[in-house]
């Protein structure tokens, strides 16, 4: 990155004290990254605040300082804003009008995170890309992957994550992408979000297209249909946009995919018809695939092309990874849940078990709000459909799914397990069977725990 720094404070509506020709390198948020010709970003967090640390980091070789008030002592230039990360915002949404690189939004309730990797990797079969670093994609963790990309790249490609209302409205016109692609929607971030509905909040990332851009959106989710139609409407007279649907249920789509074998999908791209190999599983996988193949033929890349790009990527961590373990495969998808993703990875669970054993370790599914008990019994109903031989609970809302358990007729029960000690001493009873263990839950039960507790007693 390169920036001058009177184009940074330009862009603030910051003035210098003088004219300066500083050059801008890399914009920093730690001070502990922070490195010679670096403008260090001030911001408070919960358990620390920026400003306390910028003669530090001017020390470390910053060459300004963006804060939110004077600092005197800080021993280079600062740049005083209101909001230091709308500021950062602003700084990263300069550089990407610098860029000449095809820019890629993503957002969605499920997945998000795996299809911008993939995604990112197919592409790289065209040209150099650039990526968040994995789901670092809020108001700070997005500007700050943009800024760390070189400029020079052929595509950039990054996720947008939202939890708040007006979150998107905040993100898009940073990311201003030429292709808007949303994988889904369903019950994630409820808590916070308001009673719009989610998909009037992912399709904000329509509104911040780029002129001549492309919408790129699941056709198997209605109301995200219906908001995506609306938004394309509302832009026609000022910002037209051309949409196009992608999709694992409707043939008739501009693009779709579906299963034929293990991870062996049929894709139809606007007329061209072919087949790709992925790493991913059943119907979940069918609607990445068709995501894609959607943004990669947008994008100028051949059938050929996107086939060697899939067959090649390697999925994120802790997100469908599936690990052999002698007569075990254990499939760690322990990064996060909300209701999409886990009856997705349910399924997911059974297809690869097949009528062999499937075992659950999951995990409470946080930020619901009002429909967390609801949630939850659904989630107990799935699972009594899909019959595991025996289902682990970590956290709250386990009466929830007992319900629900009880209400799709199975016959055993939740266990409650509260460390991975606990869960090591209950799967010495199954050890010896062999099958499959599915590992999902919420961030914060620390799920990844299990899954190395488990596959340490496969070594003894």
């Amino acid at each position: 990155m390169r920036l001058w720094l009177r184009d940074v404070a330009l862009a603030l509506g910051v003035p210098l004290e003088r004219e300066d020709d500083r050059l801008v390198t890399s914009v920093e948020s730690d001070s502990r990254s922070v490195t010679a010709g670096a403008l260090f970003v001030c911001i408070r967090g919960e358990r620390a605040d920026g400003h306390d640390f910028a003669a530090s980091a001017a020390r470390a070789g910053a060459v300004a300082v963006l804060a939110e008030r004077a600092l005197p002592d800080a021993g280079v230039p600062v740049l005083v804003v209101e909001d230091a990360v709308q500021a950062l915002g602003r700084i990263a949404a300069l550089w990407r009008g610098r860029t000449s690189a095809r820019v890629v939004g993503i957002t969605g309730t499920a997945g998000k995170t795996t299809v911008k990797e993939v995604l990112a990797q197919v592409l790289e079969k065209r040209g150099r890309t650039a990526r968040n670093a994995l789901n670092l994609n809020n108001q700070i963790g997005m500007p700050s992957s943009m800024l760390r990309a070189s400029g020079d790249e052929a595509f950039w490609v990054f996720e947008a994550g939202i939890s708040h209302e007006g979150d998107m409205d905040e993100l898009a016109p940073v990311l201003r992408p030429d292709v808007a692609l949303i994988l889904n929607v369903g019950p994630g971030h409820t808590e916070g979000l308001g009673d719009r509905g989610v998909a009037w909040h992912k399709a904000r990332l329509l509104r911040g297209l780029a002129p001549q851009g492309r919408a790129l959106v699941c056709a198997d989710y209605p109301d995200l249909v219906r908001e995506a139609l609306a938004c394309q409407r509302e832009a026609a007279a000022t910002a037209p946009f051309r949409l196009d649907f992608f999709s694992a249920q409707d043939e008739q789509a501009a693009c779709h995919a579906a299963c034929v074998g293990d991870g062996i999908y049929a894709v139809t791209a606007w007329g061209a018809r072919f087949e790709v190999e992925a790493p991913f599983c059943g119907a979940y996988g069918a609607e990445n695939v068709a995501a894609v193949v959607a943004a990669a033929t947008v994008l100028g890349l051949t059938p050929a092309e996107i086939q060697a790009g899939l067959k090649q990527v390697q999925l994120p961590r802790q997100r469908f990874a599936c690990i052999t373990a002698g007569n075990w495969q254990v499939i760690d998808d322990t990064y996060n849940a909300n209701p999409l993703s886990m009856s997705r990875m349910v399924a997911a669970a059974r297809e690869k078990a097949g009528h062999g054993p499937l075992y659950v370790m999951l995990g409470e599914m946080r930020e619901l709000g009002a429909c967390a008990a609801e949630e939850h019994r659904g989630l107990g109903r799935l699972l009594a459909q899909v019959a595991p031989e025996a289902i682990f609970w970590k956290g709250g809302c386990l009466d929830a799914v007992r319900q629900g358990l009880r209400e799709g007729g199975y016959a055993g029960d939740a266990h409650p397990v509260a460390d991975a000690g606990e869960f090591a001493a209950c799967a010495t009873t199954f050890l010896h069977r062999g099958g499959v263990l599915l590992c999902k839950g919420s961030r914060s039960n620390r799920l990844e725990d299990m899954v190395s507790a488990f596959l340490n007693l496969l070594e003894k």
